[in-house]
């Protein structure tokens, strides 16, 4: 259990609203700075956003595989090139809100990378001198290289993976109306 004393030493810092540990000598005889403290403190956030932010490429990455291949599978299963059909309506409408619903998957997921990747420029943003806070910034390296893959690799994958689903959810969306239109 703290003590009011050790409680009362982490004080927000009222510049910059982080908190501090004002009273923890590094040696005796000689005291911490803020700056010291902050600058730890901000690289243990650091390195835990970045942890976040990396864990949800591989994530993104399965949820688009398993969007390409449950729509394939249900293209499969409704045999398009045998024409559209009120019994295969089921498999359409299934279709249509397993991609939507997957839209809105992929797009939360997305969503909370991007709002991590904010927070890391922030911090790094407080610290432009270090380069221990920029390690997520590529922007200088993905210039340096061949002009193929910076044009084939330069989109965001937060782009695609977002349209695909929608991409899909359209698609399957007019194969229902088309289907439900010819058995009438």
């Amino acid at each position: 259990m703290t003590t009011r004393a050790e409680r009362v030493a982490w004080r927000p810092s009222i510049a910059s609203g982080r908190y501090a540990r004002r009273d923890r000598p590094r040696e005796k005889g000689c005291r911490v700075s803020d700056t010291d403290v902050d600058d730890a403190h901000d690289f243990e956030r650091y390195k835990m956003l970045l942890e976040l932010w990396s864990r949800e490429n591989p994530i993104k990455t399965t949820k688009l595989q398993v969007l390409l291949a449950v729509n394939a599978l249900l293209a499969s299963v409704s045999a398009l090139g045998d024409g559209l059909t009120d019994e295969k309506t089921f498999v359409y409408a299934a279709g249509f809100t397993f991609s939507l619903v997957w839209t809105f998957s992929i797009g939360r997921t997305s969503l909370f990378q991007e709002a991590w990747n904010r927070k890391l420029n922030k911090i790094a943003g407080a610290h432009p001198d270090d380069p221990r806070f920029w390690i997520h910034d590529t922007r200088a390296e993905c210039k340096e290289t061949p002009k193929l893959l910076q044009t084939l690799g330069g989109i965001p994958s937060k782009w695609y993976l977002l349209f695909a689903p929608v991409a899909f959810s359209a698609v399957w969306l007019v194969i229902l109306v088309a289907a439900n239109v010819a058995g009438s």
